[in-house]
């Protein structure tokens, strides 16, 4: 080495070269591009994601629409069962056919059952307008002020959700 030769007057190595310059800028360039190619793939997997949980949501969303649906036409028919099974007479009630007709309702709670239904509690408890809906006051005590004092046509839960609200008389302090 001579005293003029500087390290930076050095020929240029072969990383340098502008071919090498080329290769490096096209490396990053398909490294970028890979990046946001990956990106957008990430992207479209959580889309798909969260497509398909709010699609099995609202599927079964339906499917519990439906059910609630056709349990809400059948109440009215436990309801008359309910009615005919109070009215019978004596002499009937000891017929043999009445004791088969009073497995009509007992096989209808059963499928309420089977299927999350439940009673509104109404007589004695407060009254509640999201579970009651209140069909006539009638004068009382203060200590019964603002209770239902009756029931007059049950109210039905399915699961958490009101299916039916219990029709009832509400105490009214006098």
């Amino acid at each position: 080495m001579t005293t003029n030769d500087t390290p930076e007057q050095q020929p240029e190595t072969p990383a340098e070269t502008p071919a090498a310059n080329n290769m490096q800028a096209r490396i990053d360039a398909l490294e970028k591009e890979v990046a946001e190619h990956k990106d957008a793939y990430l992207r479209a997997t959580a889309d798909y994601k969260n497509l398909k949980r709010r699609y099995d949501a609202e599927r079964i969303e339906l499917i519990s629409r439906a059910g609630a649906a056709l349990l809400l036409k059948l109440i009215p028919v436990v309801d008359d069962i309910e009615r005919a099974v109070a009215s019978v007479t004596p002499d009937v009630e000891g017929t043999l056919w009445y004791k088969g007709f009073r497995l009509i309702p007992q096989k209808f709670q059963s499928l309420l059952d089977s299927e999350g239904v439940t009673l509104v509690a109404s007589v004695g408890q407060p009254f509640d307008p999201n579970l009651h809906e209140a069909i006539a006051y009638e004068p009382c005590a203060a200590e019964v002020d603002g209770q239902v004092v009756a029931e007059l046509q049950r109210g039905y839960l399915l699961r958490d959700k009101i299916l039916r609200p219990a029709m009832v008389k509400v105490g009214q302090k006098a």
